[in-house]
């Protein structure tokens, strides 16, 4: 996933002194330790009058203890229950009080204990409130063409618990099946298995997922959607008036991504299809790895290809995070600095190794930015965090990415290429469809090169300690910069230009004419701390000289605003209202409305207001905290 620094609604704290006793996820009320969720059938009609789904799920559970055990506790958050059965029979269920961040957990007591290894089916019918904070609805205003209504989830990390009772965790994988009666097509996270039942203007659409997956990978769509082949086991679907632009933008290539992942892990591709769902502009992230349909911002459709390594990042989370999962989100580096460095693998085997290290530099400014946000003492800044009692959502931000990516190619570095990726490939086959921690981590890679005395005696002298408990800033390594000493030159001269009034410096064209779009991110990067001291013929002069103001890459033209903010040249201020009321990516979104709050505070306010039923929930709650602190 791609995603920015997060926190949730506002909420009141968790009570310290509460123990939530889990073997190794605190995050869940649910006992998964005695009881494990195998399947999952969820049964859903999709209503967009009433903003809800309703029906319900079973839950296929083993019993892992021997009879000791008469409780279930599984989480839920905002759900409305009606009735709980086992055996057909009706079920001696409560929700108990709520508990923040966590919800309120369903208990359902039995009369007798269960044998160990035995199976049997809960029932739950249900409906999703309005508090709900894993869907979103958007009405038929809300769309590009303005005829059908929309919805979509997002259950990363403890959001699938607001659709349906579960063991809300990623130590937690069961099979799916989805039997979805909707409107409107219905896309979910599993292989489609037909359309049937034509009734009341619905049909019921089904899917199944054989390959377990955590509750977070739930994942469901329905909208309208038109879908277009773009390679030999890919599709991309999006609305009708978008699918030409989405189709040029991704054909072929997305199997060019798999082929040079599978070069390097084992197994080979293990869902079948890799398709790409383009969600309306109020997505909040770049990208969700939803198994089969990779959600992905309409951000990425530039009409450039330049912002298509979103979709080389999801894919890659198809063996990191989707087939081998962190067990807690305390160790989520495990998937996303995985996905990430395998990203930029697949950036170098296409594109050469240069570009390897180009995006290695410009995920240090991200994390950089991080560590400066949280401050380089603070937890949150450790490769693995301490969450107990805390939303994950709050500690959500580039560090599990890039400070996850270091941890791995300081290995890569360590033991050489050619030994890393025999590991590699073992790693991602030795763990195929679990989850597991930093702990089985180096546990495996000590145990692969036990033999190898060389190997053996580096990771063995290897501080762990420091790589998985020390705060702020990883060793850096020293990066190829051939893509972006261009970018810190023309930088320089602009500097000169805007402090010391060197006019021999005139800005052309021709200055940017061969770079690609990340490296007019980069320079205009390098710019921010300048930008203060820019003057408004300065910041017009960039955008009009390089074409950024006019960008339709967004990756761009958000960098510009920036620009301008920071130098309150108020020519931007409109254009950068105008563009939050497009996107919801808060990627884009939260800087902006950061800096805008600073340059004109009444305009960032009335920009939110104007567009809150706009922003997905998660991404509302954490501009909301951002522009009005606690006080809303």
């Amino acid at each position: 996933m791609h995603r920015s620094p997060a926190a949730m609604v506002t909420k009141p704290m968790v009570d310290p002194n509460i123990t939530i006793s889990t073997p190794r996820d605190p995050n869940t009320l649910s006992n998964y330790h005695n009881w494990l969720n195998k399947h999952t059938a969820a049964n859903f009609e999709i209503d967009f009058q009433k903003r809800i789904l309703k029906g319900g799920v079973t839950l296929t559970l083993e019993s892992l203890t021997d009879k000791e055990s008469k409780e279930i506790n599984l989480d839920t958050s905002y759900l409305s229950i009606s009735a709980v059965r086992i055996g057909g029979k009706e079920a001696n269920w409560t929700l108990k009080d709520r508990l923040e961040p966590y919800g309120s957990p369903l208990t359902i007591t039995l009369d007798s204990g269960i044998p160990k290894g035995e199976k049997f089916d809960v029932e739950i019918d249900l409906e999703t409130t309005e508090q709900c904070t894993a869907l979103q609805w958007m009405t038929k205003e809300q769309t590009s063409n303005k005829k059908h209504p929309y919805m979509f989830s997002q259950c990363q990390a403890i959001h699938a618990r607001s659709i349906f009772p579960c063991q809300d965790t990623p130590d937690v994988k069961s099979t799916f099946s989805f039997a979805l009666r909707s409107p409107l097509p219905v896309l979910a996270s599993g292989l489609p298995t037909g359309q049937k039942d034509y009734a009341n203007g619905t049909l019921l659409y089904t899917f199944e997922q054989s390959v377990p997956i955590p509750s977070y990978l739930f994942a469901i769509a329905s909208g309208d959607l038109a879908s277009a082949a773009i390679g030999p086991r890919s599709t991309v679907w999006t609305g009708p008036e978008e699918l030409l632009a989405c189709k040029d933008e991704l054909d072929g290539e997305i199997e060019p991504f798999i082929s040079a992942v599978e070069k390097i892990v084992r197994p080979s591709y293990p869902w079948t299809q890799y398709n790409v769902l383009i969600l309306p502009p109020s997505f909040p992230y770049g990208g969700m790895e939803n198994p089969v349909w990779t959600y992905a911002t309409p951000s990425i459709i530039s009409g450039d290809k330049q912002n298509i390594d979103v979709i080389a990042h999801e894919l890659s989370h198809s063996w990191s995070g989707n087939n081998v999962s962190a067990a807690s989100w305390e160790h989520f580096w495990l998937n996303e600095g995985w996905t990430t460095y395998l990203e930029r693998r697949i950036q170098a085997s296409l594109h050469g190794p240069a570009h390897f290290d180009f995006s290695a530099i410009i995920g240090w400014k991200a994390l950089s930015e991080s560590i400066e946000l949280y401050g380089r003492d603070h937890d949150y800044t450790k490769l693995i965090v301490d969450l107990k009692g805390k939303d994950p959502d709050d500690a959500f931000s580039s560090i599990p990415y890039e400070k996850g990516f270091h941890a791995l190619y300081a290995f890569d570095r360590l033991l050489g290429r050619e030994k890393w990726d025999r590991f590699v490939a073992h790693y991602f086959d030795t763990f195929k469809f679990q989850s597991i921690d930093s702990y089985d981590f180096k546990s495996c890679l000590l145990e692969f090169f036990a033999k190898d005395e060389e190997a053996s005696k580096k990771l063995n002298e290897f501080d762990w300690d420091r790589l998985f408990y020390a705060p702020g800033y990883p060793p850096k390594p020293d990066f190829d910069d051939s893509m972006v000493k261009v970018c810190y030159e023309l930088s320089a001269k602009w500097e000169q230009r805007v402090q010391n009034g060197d006019t021999s410096f005139t800005p052309c064209k021709h200055d940017t004419k061969s770079w690609i779009a990340n490296q007019s991110v980069v320079f205009l990067e390098s710019l921010y701390d300048l930008a203060a001291s820019m003057s408004r013929d300065d910041v017009l002069l960039l955008g009009s000289t390089y074409g950024f103001q006019d960008s339709k890459n967004i990756e761009v033209v958000s960098r510009y605003f920036q620009i301008g903010l920071r130098a309150k040249v108020e020519d931007v201020y409109e254009p950068t209202a105008e563009l939050l009321g497009k996107i919801g990516r808060m990627k884009f979104v939260r800087p902006l409305f950061r800096l805008l709050k600073e340059a004109d505070e009444k305009l960032a306010k009335e920009t939110f207001e104007r567009n809150r039923s706009f922003y997905h929930p998660i991404c509302r709650g954490m501009v909301e905290k951002d522009l009005f602190g606690e006080e809303k």
